[in-house]
């Protein structure tokens, strides 16, 4: 099952969405030049855990995506995608919160856009927790709030609102994809949410 590119649009945006003159821009990849590159050199990507949270910021609900994989299979996710050429950090973080929560879900992106921590994913299973069978992808992981009405788009298929101690349960966790589990937990654990 591929993990990151599952839900990823059929075609790169173009390079004048970002400003950049295509013939001037050797660096941007086609879809046959980013699949060599998947094989070469990592790709970055951000992820996020959406959350709800009540009045004084402790978190109430987590949000899960709900994904078919090309054989058949169904497993939960984060928000996740690659940061493309000319974006920063916090503009992929926002554009593929938009990609998969849909425009009214108003996420709040902290001020200082540092993660809680930094995924590695390999291509080879059993080296590290999280597996990525196409590539070696290192992501940024957020925790971000979202206030508005989430309608799951792309090829996500339902968004599931947990609690902590739902989300926490022994089938959830095996049903995250690519050993995401792991990152719930540790999203949970940095939020003080384990109960």
């Amino acid at each position: 099952m591929t993990l990151f590119g599952a839900h990823e649009p059929e075609r790169e945006p173009t390079p004048e969405v970002f400003g950049v003159d295509a013939q001037a821009s050797p660096g941007w990849l086609s879809q046959e030049g980013l699949a060599e590159t998947r094989g070469r050199v990592p790709i970055l990507y951000v992820e996020a855990v959406p959350v709800r949270v009540d009045h004084l910021g402790q978190v109430e609900k987590v949000g899960l995506l709900l994904r078919g994989s090309m054989d058949g299979r169904m497993s939960r996710s984060f928000v996740s995608g690659r940061v493309l050429l000319g974006e920063t950090v916090r503009r992929a973080l926002l554009r593929n919160l938009e990609k998969d929560l849909g425009p009214a879900a108003f996420p709040r992106i902290p001020a200082s856009p540092v993660p809680f921590t930094v995924a590695e994913y390999l291509p080879l299973p059993g080296v590290t927790a999280l597996h990525d069978p196409r590539q070696h992808a290192v992501s940024l992981v957020y925790v971000v709030s979202v206030t508005g009405d989430c309608q799951p788009r792309q090829d996500a298929l339902e968004l599931t609102w947990l609690t902590p101690a739902e989300a926490l349960a022994p089938e959830v966790l095996a049903d995250m994809e690519g050993g995401r589990g792991v990152l719930l937990t540790q999203a949970l654990a940095h939020l003080n949410a384990l109960g």
